[in-house]
């Protein structure tokens, strides 16, 4: 893998390309500019016109798409015909659910799904399990929050609005009581504490990827949910079903984008508890990382945005290095996290957990 196409140029995206320039011989592919400045070539164009993308796609090595999830199939279809290799950010069920289906006769990779979650919270969750001779639950949780929130939401849309709105909508895969089952989203909540501050955490769609799938038979109890400030998911429940708002998904995106634009100071929580039987003695194993702000290349980025670029490039330099299957469908719960954080992009990971003064 020499070339890549990184199509979608938001602030994840060219950071993903950024990343991935340092190794590989990067292009970027938008229908505007992008949002960042970029160290490598940008093409314009539209990503919707199929034919002009097959063309364009079959030019390179493999493609990352960092585009909304409803973007993302002409995308991966491309790929598909082109026998490249493709790396998405995705946890739409649906879309994964096709992509695998391609992936089946695939002559390259099938990786969605590469983002934090699902993504870096499957690999780290299947890290902790596999340390355990019989497991009993596996728990997930992540948030990308504004660190210092304001207003009754708590919240700041520093990922796509189109992908949170679709989360919150979407029922949920989980094993509970040893079956797979479907549960609403917004439902479950419980409270977390987080070094003395309290979080709320409920359930939303597809940041299980594959692995209800992959530990059936195997636990008792599998799920994730998403963190968020206290009263957040009571306020998300008024406004998508009081108000009857869940039909108007681009409505609810724009007055929300309007109303809680993007903060710079944000941090990524990502914290997992596995426990089972060790040798016969019942254990518990736990991962815990908040990640704030970084600068890469004298330039600051926020945590959602080097947290999701870095988790994707990771994934795309195990595949250049042989480290993963070289066709076909990936899981994220089968990649190492050791071999991820060995990566150059994986080794932003290898940060402390303290916030910083």
């Amino acid at each position: 893998m020499k070339t890549i196409l990184v199509v979608g140029l938001g602030k994840v995206g060219s950071l993903v390309g950024t990343l991935l320039n340092k190794r590989f011989t990067v292009t970027g592919l938008d229908r505007q500019a992008p949002a960042e400045a970029v160290p490598f070539p940008v093409v314009t164009g539209d990503v919707t016109d199929e034919a002009t993308l097959a063309d364009t796609v079959s030019s390179f090595d493999a493609v990352v798409s960092c585009l909304p999830y409803n973007l993302n199939l002409p995308i991966a279809r491309a790929a598909y015909e082109a026998g490249i290799h493709y790396f998405d950010l995705t946890e739409d069920v649906p879309t994964t659910t096709a992509i695998r289906e391609m992936a089946k006769t695939a002559r390259g990779v099938m990786a969605p799904q590469c983002g934090l979650a699902p993504g870096l919270i499957g690999i780290v969750g299947a890290e902790l399990a596999g340390r355990f001779d019989t497991l009993r639950d596996i728990e997930l949780r992540v948030g990308a929050l504004p660190r210092y929130p304001n207003g009754l939401l708590g919240y700041s849309f520093t990922w796509s609005p189109a992908g949170v709105i679709n989360e919150y909508l979407n029922d949920c895969e989980v094993i509970a009581n040893g079956q797979v089952k479907m549960v609403p989203a917004l439902d479950g909540i419980e409270q977390i504490n987080i070094e003395g501050q309290e979080f709320e955490a409920f359930s939303t769609s597809g940041g299980l990827g594959t692995m209800c799938e992959t530990y059936a038979g195997r636990v008792d109890t599998l799920n994730y949910k998403t963190i968020r400030y206290p009263g957040h998911c009571r306020l998300m429940r008024f406004l998508l079903y009081e108000l009857i708002l869940k039909d108007q998904r681009a409505l609810v995106e724009k007055v929300l984008t309007e109303a809680k634009p993007p903060v710079q100071d944000d941090v990524v929580y990502v914290y997992a508890v596995v426990e089972g039987w060790k040798n016969g003695q019942l254990a518990r194993e736990e991962f815990y990382r908040a990640y704030h702000p970084r600068l890469i290349d004298g330039h600051s980025w926020r945590a959602i945005s080097w947290t999701t670029a870095g988790s994707v490039a990771a994934v795309v330099e195990l595949v250049a290095d042989g480290l993963l299957p070289q066709t076909g469908f990936i899981r994220q719960e089968d990649i190492s996290f050791a071999d991820f954080l060995e990566t150059r992009n994986g080794q932003f990971f290898r940060q402390e957990t303290s916030v910083p003064a």
